[in-house]
């Protein structure tokens, strides 16, 4: 069986201001605007490079606002990402490791400044936050590990 990530919800509480972040802020690709009924509308964009989509709207989600935590956008330099979303108005937390050296705790406790010692995949992240709070890392992962 072959399972794909197609879409993620995004509970946003002003569509037109995550509509705005996503797309122009971002450089995500709007896919689709669909004001279908009062109290229902569906947004759809996708992140550069990415197969998985994200939507947001009106009546996408009874998950509150700002809710979302987590979101992993994968890059292959951190750095220039970083300089990137910086240029484009982005408040940007990073780079920074986890004092563990395996993923990264939730929440910013166990955060250490700077790069991943030595610099290895899956090591290195970055963070920012939609208009509502959603909360997204940026992971570098310039070599993938066999099988990814």
């Amino acid at each position: 069986m072959e399972l794909k990530l197609e879409v993620v919800v995004i509970p946003v509480s002003d569509v037109d201001k995550a509509k705005a972040f996503y797309v122009d802020t971002l450089g995500f690709r709007p896919d689709a605007d669909f004001p279908i009924a009062d109290g229902y509308r569906v947004v759809q964009a996708t992140p550069p490079g990415s197969e998985c989509s994200v939507i947001f709207g009106e009546g996408v989600t009874t998950v509150p606002a700002g809710s979302a935590q987590g979101l992993h956008l994968i890059v292959d330099d951190i750095e220039a990402t970083i300089g990137e979303l910086t240029s484009r108005g982005v408040d940007v937390e990073g780079p920074f490791h986890d004092d563990t050296g395996v993923f990264h705790h939730a929440g910013k406790g166990h955060r250490v400044p700077g790069l991943a010692p030595e610099r290895p995949s899956y090591g290195s992240f970055a963070s920012f936050a939609d208009p509502d709070g959603n909360e997204w890392i940026v992971q570098e992962v310039p070599v993938r590990a066999p099988g990814r």
